[in-house]
């Protein structure tokens, strides 16, 4: 129900065309409150279930018991699709079949690090088991290029500020000592990003994704599979009567967002495609091919 954001690049810095919001208060005021909880999953085709939670839990409806972990199964599936269809695709390398079982095993680490989990990222990298190709490659292809600075994480009291956060599966695993090792060798780039995203993989297998939160005022905070997505529905006399919904593409596409930097920071504008891929909108996208210019 989003149009779709346009990036160029006219040769001296990326032009941002960015979609209308959708009309959601249109949509969703004056409606019942159980009914505006159920509708609103369905009208993205992202994150479905990320929505669904935010919304319930904003409104104070009950969640379902399995919610959580179908919550994780619709992050995993996204990942995965994305680590082993979409990025090696983007990156000029053949697609992967996903890991069997992906479904039901909690333990995915073979699949990503094609055995234990490494201590050392340079040794993985050299080693080039598991995801390793992928890594290295968007590693070498980026260098110091596309590394953003260390913008403030999302939290639970700044996740409603349509602001420059970040706001990204990389974000929730920051303090993991390979993310640490990713960032001191080339910032917070696409590296860092990639391995994120690897990490919250494997904390999404294993159920492991940081709990719903819900802040004083009904504004909840869910991780999703592009990051933490933030909502607040008001009712009076059990019918919607405002809504705020921040999502972790408004924060990246926010004035000195990570994305706008990340682009402004890439010397080969070829690589946009892939760079982009990397922080992944959750809208479509529209970029043309640029040259090395």
């Amino acid at each position: 129900m989003q149009g779709a954001l346009q990036i160029t690049f006219d040769g001296q810095g990326w032009v941002f065309d960015l979609p209308d919001p959708p009309a959601l208060g249109a949509l969703l005021r004056g409606k019942p409150a159980l009914e505006a909880a159920d509708l609103l999953p369905r009208l993205f085709n992202l994150c479905g279930a990320a929505q669904g939670i935010a919304a319930r839990l904003s409104l104070g409806l009950p969640i379902a018991p399995d919610a959580n972990a179908t919550l994780a199964r619709e992050v995993l599936r996204d990942h995965l699709l994305a680590l082993f269809v979409t990025l090696p695709r983007a990156a000029g390398l053949p697609p992967q079949p996903l890991p069997a079982g992906w479904q039901s095993s909690p333990d995915l680490a073979p699949a990503f690090w094609g055995g234990a989990r490494p201590v050392l990222l340079a040794q993985w990298l050299a080693a080039g088991q598991g995801l390793a190709p992928l890594v290295a490659r968007v590693a070498a292809l980026f260098g110091a290029q596309g590394t953003v600075p260390a913008l403030p994480f999302v939290t639970l009291q700044n996740a409603d500020s349509p602001t420059a956060l970040e706001n990204s599966p990389a974000a929730r695993h920051a303090a993991d000592p390979l993310m640490r090792q990713a960032e001191t060798l080339a910032g917070r780039g696409p590296l860092w990003r990639l391995l994120g995203r690897i990490i919250d993989t494997e904390a999404a297998a294993r159920g492991a994704l940081p709990a719903p939160e819900l802040r004083a005022d009904g504004m909840a905070l869910v991780p999703a599979a592009r990051g933490s997505y933030a909502l607040r529905l008001k009712a009076q006399q059990g019918r919607i009567t405002a809504i705020c919904r921040i999502t972790p593409t408004d924060h990246m596409l926010a004035p000195g967002g990570a994305l706008r930097l990340a682009l402004d920071a890439l010397d080969q504008p070829a690589l946009a495609p892939l760079l982009v891929a990397l922080h992944d909108p959750c809208l479509p996208v529209k970029l043309p091919e640029v040259d090395h210019a």
